[in-house]
């Protein structure tokens, strides 16, 4: 009788690649898996440890699985970031865990699984050179129309905040074939949406070419009939340059959105993050993009309370984002990470300024985004069909507008049946909160 296994992916959508990619691994080893936890005889924790919110949802996942081992379950694995950062602590502090594998081991899921089997516990961690476990065919786990593609892992923007090139390994980039191949698979399996994916995109093909090849793939990808949209995520605005422009605006395909950190506006905490840009840069990479890919959907994250931000930085900021307000805005409290730069600094921030200087981001956001989704009113987008609401009255979508999980859903009607990844003109009639609420029409589309 088959074992039956269950993967719990924590954090961003490369960690869930790898996931996807463990669960094809076990499932080609005739592993039957199972989305309950309690029916799971293995259960795998995928983690992220990028920061503490992060690092503790990760623990408490996997003291929560844990419990699970007084019952049915037989092995607890750990994956991921956690399990690359911490090593053997995890096994030692938490006994029911079985192994611990890092970042660049998941390829090895079965073998680990096998040999948890056999009472060894295994500890895993450091093969951060590698890319070809890339190439194997994933389970999709995005049954919505959309599927995420990695075209790169690791990082060598040695931001003094993050922790993610030790984690992560050196930027290293696929083979575009490969690339290619795996898009013409994930498209024909019923995905009309790609998501390209890196710790930094923009830098695509730098490493393993000599030169950035963003721009090129954007245009092989869109040769690829069955591929209707494409999604840039984690571009640097360091990176981004006048070809990438250009292929944006001329390319139908490429969806008129682009995902940026500034992470700040201040010049002085700029350069204490190891960031490249200034705050001058930022303001004409907004303006350029505006200008010349109009309706362009911008969205940024930034770092508040980072060690040494006096008011004055903050204040810079804070008028940064009014003066050029973006669509998006993901804020986040500096977090001290061990073993970065920046935790060595002085002049850390009280958790209490951290806070406040959130909420008054968080506050300035919301009105942005008021007075943004009022302009979406009466107009009429392509809109990907990603589900039925839980009233069983609406259904759920995307635009061009909104990326999975980290912007908001429209919120539909139709008087005739949609399927989910079907892409359908929906007219905005309607807000409620951050939520747009529309219909199908008929009409052309804005």
């Amino acid at each position: 009788m088959k074992k039956k296994i269950g993967i719990i992916s924590l954090g961003c959508p490369k960690n869930l690649i790898d996931s996807e990619i463990m669960l094809s691994l076990v499932k080609n080893d005739d592993y039957e898996i199972v989305n309950n936890k309690e029916e799971a005889q293995i259960l795998v924790v995928n983690t992220c440890g990028f920061i503490d919110s992060a690092k503790q949802e990760s623990i408490d996942t996997i003291l929560e699985m844990a419990e699970c081992k007084k019952d049915k379950c037989e092995l607890l694995i750990v994956t991921g970031c956690l399990a690359e950062r911490y090593k053997e602590d995890i096994i030692n502090e938490i006994p029911e865990v079985d192994a611990c594998v890092g970042t660049g081991n998941v390829a090895l899921i079965c073998d680990v699984i096998e040999k948890a089997y056999a009472g060894e516990k295994q500890v895993l961690y450091g093969k951060l050179d590698d890319t070809s476990y890339m190439n194997i065919e994933r389970v999709v786990s995005t049954q919505n129309g959309h599927a995420y593609l990695k075209v790169a892992e690791g990082c060598d923007n040695c931001c003094t905040y993050c922790i993610i090139p030790s984690l992560r390994g050196r930027y290293r980039s696929r083979k575009l074939e490969d690339v290619l191949a795996e898009a013409a698979s994930l498209s024909k399996n019923g995905a009309k949406e790609i998501i390209l994916v890196a710790q930094d995109t923009t830098r695509y093909g730098l490493d393993i070419y000599g030169k950035k090849m963003l721009s090129e793939l954007l245009r092989k990808l869109s040769a690829i009939d069955d591929i209707k949209w494409i999604r840039l995520l984690y571009c640097y605005p360091e990176e981004i340059d006048e070809e990438l422009i250009n292929e944006i605006a001329q390319n139908n395909k490429v969806l008129k959105y682009l995902d940026i950190p500034f992470q700040h506006a201040s010049d002085k905490i700029l350069k204490a993050m190891g960031r490249r840009g200034t705050s001058s840069d930022y303001k004409k990479l907004i303006m350029e993009l505006r200008s010349k890919i109009p309706g362009i959907i911008l969205r940024t994250s930034v770092i508040v309370g980072f060690p040494g931000e006096t008011e004055e930085d903050f204040n810079e900021l804070y008028k940064f984002f009014t003066e050029y307000n973006v669509d998006r805005l993901g804020v986040f409290s500096y977090s001290r990470e061990e073993n970065t730069p920046a935790s060595k600094y002085k002049n850390q921030i009280n958790s209490k300024i951290k806070q406040k200087r959130f909420e008054l981001m968080i506050g300035l956001q919301k009105k942005t985004m008021d007075s943004l989704n009022d302009l979406r009113m009466d107009k009429i987008y392509s809109t990907i069909v990603e589900g039925v609401a839980d009233d069983g009255i609406f259904y759920t979508g995307r635009t061009y507008a909104e990326a999975p999980d980290i912007d908001s859903l429209i919120y539909f009607t139709s008087e005739e049946p949609v399927q989910v990844g079907d892409i359908v003109n929906v007219k905005i009639i309607n807000i409620d909160n951050y939520d747009l609420i529309g219909a199908v029409t008929d009409e052309f589309t804005e």
